[in-house]
């Protein structure tokens, strides 16, 4: 019975060393074993881990991705116009030990200080980069500027022990005392590219209304031209005929051209006209002249 109460107080104290000894580590967790401020374990990896009871402390950080939004910066791009910014961030603690030796004891705030100061630099390093316009800001070109914030931030969070898993830029705003006058900006230059515009349309109008005139002279002038030339050519063979026709009877033919003349001049209501009495016009109309051209009629 007298071993019983000393063997008793002793399991107990041993139970209670060995529980003491154990710890779990988490699957969402990452664990470092101190002994008066120095690093003895590292533990990464979920289970039961063993240390020194009363000389060791267990120091758990999280494993599971982490997040952060930065405050809203005014950064000025390539074009002079300002803008605000802020941006949201996900990030992990990727080397525990660096990450405590870094932070020593600030551990997870101390992290987000460090990180937004890190960010706060490189957003604005790389907004107001030269190139980096307020348009490409607000372009699809963004995702490209969020990918070079996102690797410059993370070569520099490595020496905190911190991985930069994605920067994503949110508002992008104008100052409130520089609207209007970036509205009135924009506003003029939209109406200096539409009078561009317009001045492009007249000049191109104006060189489409100048070939079209060109183009109609040429095709007239060409007209004028072959008609001239059909002109040639028909007189020439109605000449040709009439020639023709007066070296068959040069009697017969005179009275052909007489007898038209006076059909072209006795036309219409008035068919009264004043000439001399010796007048050659009416030569076939005389008694004598006409009794010839009935002869000549005949003989053809």
């Amino acid at each position: 019975m007298g071993k019983t109460k000393f063997l008793f107080p002793i399991l107990v104290v041993a139970v209670v060393v060995a529980l003491s000894s154990i710890f779990i580590v988490d699957e969402r967790e990452k664990a470092l074993v101190l002994r008066f401020g120095q690093i003895k374990q590292v533990r990464v990896e979920p289970g039961l881990g063993f240390k020194v009871p009363m000389l060791d402390e267990v120091v758990r950080y999280e494993d599971r991705i982490l997040s952060l939004e930065t405050p809203v910066i005014e950064v000025t791009p390539a074009d002079d116009r300002r803008l605000e910014v802020d941006a949201f961030v996900l990030y992990r603690i990727a080397d525990v030990r660096q990450f405590r030796q870094a932070l020593a004891a600030g551990g997870e705030r101390e992290a987000a200080i460090q990180l937004n100061d890190i960010l706060d630099g490189q957003i604005r390093a790389v907004l107001g980069s030269q190139g980096v316009t307020s348009n490409t800001i607000l372009s699809p070109e963004r995702a490209g500027l969020m990918n070079q914030i996102r690797n410059r931030a993370d070569s520099r969070a490595k020496a905190l022990g911190l991985e930069v898993v994605d920067v994503r830029l949110r508002q992008t705003n104008l100052p409130e005392q520089n609207f209007d006058a970036t509205l009135q900006r924009m506003i003029a230059e939209r109406e200096r590219e539409a009078t561009d515009e317009r001045a492009r349309g007249r000049e191109a109008a104006q060189r489409v209304t100048a070939t079209a005139d060109r183009t109609y002279e040429e095709i007239l002038s060409e007209a004028r031209r072959d008609a001239r030339i059909i002109e040639g050519e028909a007189d020439a063979e109605r000449n040709k005929i009439f020639a023709q026709a007066y070296a068959q009877d040069a009697e017969f033919f005179e009275f052909y051209r007489s007898l038209a003349a006076y059909e072209h001049s006795l036309t219409g209501n008035n068919s009264s006209m004043v000439l001399s009495p010796d007048s050659e016009f009416f030569n076939y109309l005389r008694s004598d002249q006409g009794a010839a051209a009935n002869r000549a009629s005949a003989a053809q």
